[in-house]
């Protein structure tokens, strides 16, 4: 896998940058977690005047073998059909990029469908589709390092754009159950309490999934156990925070991000890293998008400090998983479409927080007796 160069924000200017937020002219704290937000991105961009610029939204679609299975309530047909109507500016997630003025990119990672006829979806993909993980890979270690790849090309192209604020989407059906069982797995948490409803599947429905699911990672353990011991014990060494480690872990998140994944979530991991490493501000959306940056954290812990977590989704298992990676999300308003409309929602909130960074007065100009 590609390796990335995931730099730990200087510390040096934590404090200038704390002072100056504790000496507007309010009371210290007063403001929330809007200062907690300026904080963050004065230290990813090591400026006591940070800013926010071209943000871009990429909406990541893929189909996944999984869903043979039944473990969704909604039909394969979804995906291709909801990306033909995000390519005519249909969907919820242009209504938000409209809003809020992101420059929205509709990326065909690997869905099941021939979308040449939509000039507007940008053709990534990698496979139609990936393999059913019930009995084997969901991709090949090939077509993962594709999509990570892939997904990394996509944040430079923003980034020449000269964009510093990424957001990230997905349309797949079946995509909540690689997300269950990566939080399974990463987590160290039972399968059966990550396992939701996803697009409205009933009790009877949820119990047929983690039945499904279960059984994926019994087949998932046995596939490991027979692995070439040489393969099991090569020596995979990669970058992070400019110190060479040792990583058997990163091997096995690895393993589990190829065994489970679907093109656009490992698409978006491979985004997500590749942010970090150009010092951009990463906001995350809802349950897909968070397995997926737990995902990221598994290869490169660093990651998190360039992570805003835009809103907690309504299924159960989003709350537990955010706390994992100690994440504060922004919004609890019950969504759960997907498509990175929470993030998207909750960026205005993020633009607060830099206006009152740069543009509220402190205590010495306006002439203010400090009262804290």
């Amino acid at each position: 896998m590609r390796i990335f160069n995931i730099e730990k924000p200087n510390e040096d200017i934590r404090k200038p940058l704390q002072d100056k937020i504790d000496n507007l002219n309010k009371p210290k704290g007063s403001l929330g977690m809007l200062e907690e937000i300026a904080l963050k991105i004065g230290m990813i961009q090591q400026t006591l005047e940070p800013s926010l610029s071209h943000p871009c939204h990429l909406l990541l679609g893929a189909d996944h073998g999984i869903e043979k299975e039944g473990v969704s309530v909604s039909p394969r047909e979804i995906t291709w059909q909801q990306m033909i109507n995000f390519s005519k500016g249909g969907g919820g997630v242009n209504m938000f990029c409209r809003q809020h003025h992101f420059d929205l990119s509709i990326v065909d990672m690997g869905v099941d469908y021939d979308l040449s006829a939509y000039p507007s979806i940008l053709n990534n993909k990698v496979a139609w589709g990936t393999q059913d993980f019930l009995y084997g890979p969901a991709m090949s270690e090939e077509q993962m390092n594709e999509c990570i790849e892939k997904g990394a090309a996509l944040v430079d192209s923003c980034k020449a754009r000269g964009c510093n604020v990424i957001c990230l989407g997905e349309m797949g059906i079946g995509n909540t159950s690689p997300s269950s069982i990566w939080m399974s797995l990463f987590g160290n948490i039972p399968l059966d309490e990550c396992i939701g409803a996803g697009a409205g599947l009933n009790d009877k429905g949820i119990q047929h999934k983690k039945e499904v699911l279960e059984k994926a990672v019994k087949n998932y353990q046995k596939w490991l156990s027979n692995l070439d011991e040489a393969q099991k014990k090569r020596n995979i060494v990669y970058k992070a925070a400019n110190n060479e480690k040792d990583s058997t872990q990163n091997q096995y998140s690895q393993q589990i991000i190829m065994y489970f994944g679907g093109f656009e979530m490992v698409a978006a991991i491979g985004a997500m890293l590749r942010a970090a490493e150009q010092k951009m501000v990463v906001l995350v959306d809802g349950f897909i998008m968070t397995a997926c940056m737990l995902a990221a954290s598994q290869l490169y812990p660093e990651v998190l400090n360039y992570a805003l977590f835009g809103h907690c989704g309504d299924e159960h298992a989003h709350r537990k998983m955010l706390e994992l990676m100690d994440a504060k999300p922004l919004l609890n308003l019950g969504l759960r479409l997907g498509e990175g409309t929470g993030a998207l929602c909750a960026y205005p909130i993020v633009e607060s927080a830099i206006h009152m960074i740069n543009e509220m007065n402190n205590f010495d100009n306006a002439n203010i007796t400090k009262y804290f």
